[in-house]
């Protein structure tokens, strides 16, 4: 037993460094490629790591008085802001709406129909959704995206936080109600705060899906005003030549606020993630 024991042991740190490189590898790649010369990349054979590091790919994309660097760093800060309002939107329609589809079982259809409408392709709801924005005049505005964006991450934090609901005994909510709390109270100050963890999953992804987005942000926006950072690093590869380093360099720049935020969150996911499959 003891030998089969150092045996899995063995295996599973094997398997957690193959993935962690797997995961970790090209990133580390983006890293080197942000500091090499421009000349570097283009060689052959390719060298792995430079002869000297470049950091002017990092200095033209994080100077706000140029060109480059200030349509970049508007776009970073819209799309903070496009992700953040569209996360707590996402929120504040998902919580209420998974409670009610929780709590009321004949209300259960409801979400499922949603889920389905949400595996639509992008491309088959661009037109009417771009005739809307353009109907209410909010095309290339940062509020207009955060609105596109609600509807997609709306269906999928409903969803998840449904499974905190479900695993959340209903006696504690009854009790509470016996006891003279309303309705809103009791979601405030002993729902929630019970299935916090999953909100906060909840609220990591739909910050991820708002922040990666892509195809809405393209489609959508067209000046720096509502610019995302996903569409700015498209721009930057445009032109006859592809300055990968800069790409690289944005790329790095765009990965650092998710990565942080998931650092900062990181015990709530992990809680979040593995509260819905135990029942109280």
């Amino acid at each position: 037993m003891e030998h089969r024991s150092t045996t899995a042991t063995v295996l599973t740190y094997v398997a957690a460094i193959i993935v962690f490189m797997v995961v970790l590898l090209p990133f580390v790649w983006l890293v080197i490629m942000s500091l090499s010369p421009a000349e570097a990349l283009t060689q052959k054979p390719l060298r792995w790591w430079p002869s000297e590091l470049d950091f002017s790919n990092y200095r033209q994309l994080l100077d706000y008085t140029g060109g480059k660097g200030h349509d970049f760093l508007s776009a970073l800060f819209n799309s903070l802001r496009v992700s953040g309002l569209a996360t707590l939107l996402a929120l504040a329609v998902a919580i209420p709406a998974a409670w009610v589809v929780s709590r009321v079982k004949s209300m259960g259809w409801s979400l499922s129909v949603v889920v389905l409408l949400y595996m639509l392709p992008p491309v088959a709801l661009a037109v009417p959704l771009y005739m809307v924005l353009a109907r209410i005049g909010m095309l290339n505005s940062v509020y207009g995206l955060a609105a596109i964006y609600l509807a997609i991450l709306a269906p999928f934090t409903t969803w998840l936080i449904k499974s905190g609901f479900d695993a959340l005994p209903g006696e504690i909510e009854s009790a509470a109600s016996m006891d003279g709390a309303r309705l809103d109270q009791m979601l405030r100050l002993i729902s929630i705060p019970l299935i916090a963890p999953i909100v906060s999953t909840a609220a990591i992804f739909a910050l991820l899906l708002a922040w990666d987005e892509f195809f809405y942000a393209l489609l959508f926006t067209s000046g720096v005003e509502a610019k995302t950072v996903t569409v700015a690093i498209a721009e930057i590869s445009g032109g006859r030549e592809t300055n990968y380093g800069a790409i690289a360099a944005a790329g790095v720049i765009a990965a650092l606020p998710p990565v942080f935020i998931g650092l900062i969150l990181q015990k709530a996911l992990i809680s979040g993630l593995t509260q819905g499959g135990v029942k109280g």
